[in-house]
Order: structure tokens, then sequence, then C-alpha cells
């Protein structure tokens, strides 16, 4: 079976809408950073690599260093779908991104979004 076509889609497209979303919200772009870092345990620098390199989706969640263990407590709906319903791990790694960009943007603490 294919996968979905956003797997294809590279990270570094949609960065930008992310960043947006957060700074029209009063919230930075070390925030969304942080966020992402947080998810998938690369560093700054890696990041910025991945950026960089135009990394699909698929290929930035699958050379991720490591996936945080407490995303698992990532709850709630994104796009009409429950994000913990996800049977697909790497749509579940987008999704997940997904929700904690939207609880940025509607003003949750960093400490609260990272599960602290």
């Amino acid at each position: 079976m294919a996968g979905h076509r956003i797997y294809t889609v590279s990270f570094a497209s949609v960065y930008p809408m992310y960043v947006t979303k957060a700074e029209k919200k009063g919230r930075a772009k070390t925030d969304v950073d942080e966020i992402i870092r947080w998810l998938t345990g690369y560093s700054q620098e890696e990041l910025e690599d991945q950026l960089e390199k135009q990394t699909d989706f698929e290929t930035f969640f699958a050379e991720a260093p490591g996936l945080n263990p407490s995303r698992a407590l990532i709850r709630g709906v994104v796009c009409g779908v429950r994000v913990e319903d996800i049977k697909e791990p790497t749509m579940q790694e987008i999704r997940y991104l997904d929700k904690l960009i939207d609880e940025l943007a509607k003003g949750k603490a960093v400490d609260k979004i990272l599960r602290k």
C-alpha cells in the first residue's frame, strides 16, 4: 500500500507554516524549534540540517534520533481525527507535531505542551 501524499512533502516546506501559525499568536520560532526537538530528539543543528536538505516527512521522522516516549501522552483531535487512534506510525508522528503546534498557537505553556 502506498503511503499518504504528505509523506513525500518536504518538512522544510511546512516548517515556515508552523512558525507563522505560532508567531501570529505571539509565540516564537524558538518555541516551535523546542517542540520539534522534544518530539524528535534532533539537536538544533540537526534540525537545521534536515531543513536545509529538504528532507521529506517520512524520512524526517524515520531518521529522528530519538522519538520522545512521552509523545504517547499527546491526546486530542487534529483534522477531525483523534491522534491517539491513528494506526499508521508516520501519520501519527505528523499529527502529534500538528497537535503540539496547535497547542502552542492556542497559548498553552511550553512546559505543559512538552508534557512536563
